[in-house]
């Protein structure tokens, strides 16, 4: 059965299909039947521009618990980054505390 789980983001970057790099325009993360995974459901992310062929794609298959260490160390890797920009480059960075003022 499809559970028809999808969520679709905007994108900005570049992806990398054989030899050639591509500007991405959105990104798709969705939960639905492993296609080549040997698994059965999976969290496939999906890096594409719309404005090209359907080949301008980058896809995944991940297991839901590799999806999760995945979150996990781009939310420390975010962290570091976003600590980086405002103590090394002085761009500063708006704290929860700053927000919610």
């Amino acid at each position: 059965m499809c559970t028809s789980i999808i969520e679709i983001a905007a994108a900005c970057g570049m992806a990398k299909r054989g030899d050639e790099w591509f500007p991405l325009t959105h990104s798709v993360v969705a939960y639905d039947h492993a296609r080549h995974a040997p698994e059965g459901d999976v969290i496939t992310l999906d890096f594409i521009n719309t404005s090209l062929e359907p080949g301008a794609r980058a896809g995944l298959e991940l297991t839901l618990e590799t999806a999760k260490e995945l979150r996990a160390a781009l939310d420390r890797a975010i962290v570091a980054a976003e600590f980086e920009e405002a103590e090394v480059r002085g761009k500063g960075v708006v704290t929860g505390i700053e927000r919610a003022a």
